[in-house]
């Protein structure tokens, strides 16, 4: 699950763009693309029985196997991507047959299935850390001392019910997609309706929906209440503008007695970047979330934020103990402890739910990963404890959380743990003490392993370290120069509270840096030598070959830079403060629609709105040529009047090509 995009359906319903649902469809890969995944199986079979050709049958069989993994239909997923793999469709269609096999927890299966696939791709680093936490999650699900019991509830629907939150009176709120959810309309991508809140009486399973305030005919979900329930935190995903992607936002209620306010989205809220899952502190002062930032050490990473006089001060990252280069969602907050879920930290399946303990200093333990029977091969998260649920003979706690796994009611569904007294374990050799407390970062150069080696546009199979490649670090006043070895590794002692920045250079590739601080990251008594991980990937030049630059859209017969272009423009800025000697052209395509003459005018309108923004950012402009090729230099060489939506697009594109420079400084 390292590809952001294939998170839980949970947040999947939580950060689904606003599709036009309505829309006629009329074949299944269409469906499929519009995300709207219920249609797309029915569509797709039908196609699949009718397919002549093996990779026709291994396009579509690909399909179904994203649709039923999209629906969280493990065992339909894994047989049809093995399918589509059979039929020679490719490493993608491996790739998400071992991962499916993770997740349904056949970890021996799993396991092969990763080590064929860096074998396959020229690159076993790739899925080192996948081979590593089946053998780890294999011993974990073997565990016969395991402290937890867990079984499902009763109220779960079979549609997505997911992050409880108690609530008096032996209560709880929960998220669902059942039938019951607010407006008319279904959302395609599940078959199901959007999102709503809803009330569970604990002892009854009758379930209401909340307050008709805060549910609406958006996707709500994942909230929690302040300690004297006067306030509500809660997610909901919304697009006042229509013409780009819906985001999600933490929204804020107060009681009035007999209903909430009508929300409003924090103020420190960003437009374009989606915020969910928050949790409150018990004094109320601290509200955590998560948030997929720019600025945040790689995908979703967990905030905090301090209530001033005048609302909520400006986020602040928690370490990296913490957050990775991976997912760090769902905190949930309780006392000095915080659980969240990760995709990254070593675990077994998707999210796994991990603890920490925040220190007297303020610095946080090492996670702790909850095990089996908390966390299994499916999505783990949203973990909360019920201090008041009746005690029962041997339990010494109880609790709810989220799961995707296999033995549910179906979808995500609700479970409840209780934490008992396991049998005694036999004894063991106490360890040799180990007195010196350190944490090590080890560091990796990578390169991309191109479908076709000699095109930077082709499929993106992998990363393999990059043998030669010079890391600068800069630390204080001190800096260190490493040279990495055929494995790609530089690794280094940290020191306490430290900023440390890294440049990685070589000889016909564009230099790139990373950063990372050991600041909030303590002594942790059980962990003595701490260990982090940081990945440095160098794109090789390619001379004078375009590239294109993925999500540069403009409105129709226009050409200044929209919001949503800005993040791929920011990130060529960026390439070019790293590399100062090279010069660039960024190049505008128009496809073969409307007359030459206009479509070249506008094409270098457009290439040069993209240099004017680079200029105007602080790029010196004689490093930058604008070039307008209209439509005579097309991506698809098709027949316009045949040429389909996609191959259209496909021609409708903004490049940047390298024209000369290199690296200095070695």
């Amino acid at each position: 699950m390292k590809n952001f995009p294939a998170l839980l359906v949970a947040m999947v319903i939580l950060l689904a763009s606003g599709c036009n649902y309505v829309q006629k469809i009329r074949d299944g890969q269409t469906a499929y693309e519009r995300k709207q995944y219920a249609v797309a199986v029915k569509m797709l079979k039908k196609e699949y029985n009718k397919a002549k050709t093996r990779t026709e049958k291994g396009k579509i069989a690909f399909l179904l196997a994203d649709s039923y993994k999209n629906l969280n239909k493990s065992d339909e997923s894994i047989d049809w991507y093995q399918n589509a793999y059979d039929y020679q469709y490719g490493v993608d269609a491996l790739k998400e047959y071992a991962y499916g096999l993770k997740k349904a927890e056949r970890y021996k299966e799993a396991f092969e299935a990763f080590k064929n696939l860096g074998f396959e791709i020229g690159s076993p680093y790739e899925y080192r850390r996948e081979l590593q936490s089946c053998q780890v999650a294999l011993g974990w699900k073997a565990d016969k001392y395991a402290e937890y019991k867990v079984e499902v509830l009763e109220f779960n629907s079979g549609n997505a019910d997911y992050s409880p939150t108690l609530y008096k009176d032996n209560q709880m709120v929960f998220t669902s997609d059942r039938k019951t959810s607010s407006g008319d309309d279904t959302y395609n991508w599940t078959g199901n309706k959007f999102s709503d809140l809803f009330l569970v009486d604990l002892e009854s399973n009758n379930v209401t929906p909340f307050d008709s305030k805060l549910n609406s005919t958006n996707n709500e979900g994942t909230l929690v209440f302040s300690k004297d329930y006067s306030e509500v935190f809660f997610t909901r995903c919304y697009n006042p503008n229509k013409r780009e992607d819906a985001h999600c936002k933490i929204m804020v209620s107060k009681n009035l007695g007999n209903s909430w306010s009508v929300p409003a989205a924090l103020d420190f809220i960003e437009e374009g970047i989606s915020y969910g899952h928050p949790s409150l502190s018990d004094d109320g002062q601290k509200l955590y979330f998560s948030c997929q930032h720019p600025d945040g050490w790689g995908g979703y990473d967990i905030y905090v934020s301090e209530r001033t006089s005048d609302g909520w001060d400006s986020p602040q990252l928690l370490s990296r103990s913490i957050n990775t280069i991976g997912n760090e969602q769902f905190p949930v907050v309780d006392g000095d402890t915080l659980y969240f879920s990760s995709d990254f930290h070593t675990g077994m399946g998707g999210l796994d739910i991990f603890k920490v303990y925040r220190r007297s200093n303020g610095s946080w333990t090492s996670p702790y990963n909850m095990k089996a029977p908390i966390n299994s091969g499916g999505d783990d998260f949203g973990l909360v404890i019920d201090y008041d649920a009746p005690k029962k003979r041997g339990v010494l706690l109880t609790g709810y959380f989220s799961s995707t796994r296999n033995d549910g009611i179906g979808n995500d569904d609700i479970y409840q743990f209780n934490k008992i007294v396991p049998p005694p374990r036999p004894l063991k050799p106490e360890p040799e003490v180990v007195v010196e407390h350190k944490m090590i970062l080890n560091g990796y150069v990578l390169e991309k392993i191109f479908e076709d080696p000699t095109n930077p546009n082709s499929k993106v199979l992998g990363r393999k370290p990059l043998e030669g490649s010079v890391v600068n670090i800069q630390f204080g006043n001190q800096k260190q120069q490493i040279t990495v070895g055929e494995d790609g590794l530089f690794t280094i002692e940290l020191e306490k509270e430290m900023d440390y920045d890294f440049l990685a250079i070589k000889e016909g590739y564009l230099s790139n840096d990373a950063n990372f601080s050991s600041k909030g990251i303590g002594e942790d008594p059980d962990n003595p030598i701490q260990t982090f991980e940081i990945e440095i990937v160098l794109d090789k030049i390619f001379l004078n070959r375009e590239i294109v630059l993925e999500n540069i859209y403009y409105d129709f017969d226009k050409w200044d830079i929209r919001d949503d272009a800005k993040p791929a423009l920011n990130e060529l800025i960026k390439n070019l403060d790293l590399n100062p000697n090279i010069r660039i052209q960024l190049s505008s395509h128009t496809d073969c629609r409307g007359r030459p003459t206009y479509n070249e005018d506008l094409s270098q309108k457009r290439a040069q709105s993209a240099v004017d923004y680079l200029i105007n950012n602080g790029i010196d402009a004689t490093r930058l040529t604008a070039k307008g090729y209209g439509e005579n230099e097309p991506e698809v060489d098709c027949i316009c009047s045949r040429c389909t939506e996609e191959e259209h697009q496909e021609n409708r594109r903004t490049t940047f090509k390298i024209l000369d420079g290199g690296v200095e400084g070695l």
